[in-house]
């Protein structure tokens, strides 16, 4: 007696029984068994990527411990309420710009606070005094003559010049750096 295309020895392939409309062999109560390996096999990368966005959440949170916060470790003493400023004698830091009598500049700076002014149009002879408060200041003066080939500028701190620049050339300009006073 012919076998039944239903009815296909065990070898015969999955596809031959879904094409003829045969229900899989492995197929019990409505569920098909499959294998954990089969499982793994298509849920691999999803199971990674989880893990990668796990780790690297866990990552994340430890740094934020350290890095982000604004809690100081017991052994950092440089709170600002806590620690009173030591005592130390103010420096005064002068800046100074030349050039030939009645010559007019553009000049900018940076003020005792690091913050950027502009004076346009001012008269040489021109000078600014300021009071370091702090314990180390930087300065930056920079200027262009607008009517003069000829311009020079000067940082001094205490009576001591730190840094000089003078420059020819039309509409001459001049930049002078104090890194640190």
């Amino acid at each position: 007696m012919p076998l039944s295309r239903c009815n296909q020895p065990a070898e015969a392939s999955a596809l031959l029984l879904r094409s003829s409309g045969c229900r899989d062999a492995r197929v019990e109560n409505g569920w098909r068994r499959t294998s954990i390996f089969r499982i793994l096999k298509r849920l691999w990368i999803p199971l990674l990527v989880i893990a990668v966005m796990v780790a690297g959440g866990f990552t994340v949170s430890r740094l934020h411990g350290m890095f982000g916060s604004n809690e100081r470790p017991s052994y950092a003493d440089t709170d600002t309420e806590v620690v009173d400023k030591q005592n130390f004698d103010p420096k005064y830091l002068i800046y100074e710009v030349f050039g030939p009598p009645g010559t007019v500049a553009d000049i900018s700076y940076f003020d005792v606070d690091a913050e950027p002014q502009f004076v346009k149009g001012a008269s040489l002879p021109w000078s600014s005094k300021f009071e370091i408060t702090e314990a180390a200041g930087i300065g930056n003066l920079m200027a262009q003559a607008s009517n003069s080939d000829s311009i020079g500028c000067r940082i001094i701190v205490d009576g001591e010049v730190k840094a000089e620049k003078i420059r020819q050339g039309v509409s001459a300009f001049t930049s002078c750096i104090l890194k640190a006073a």
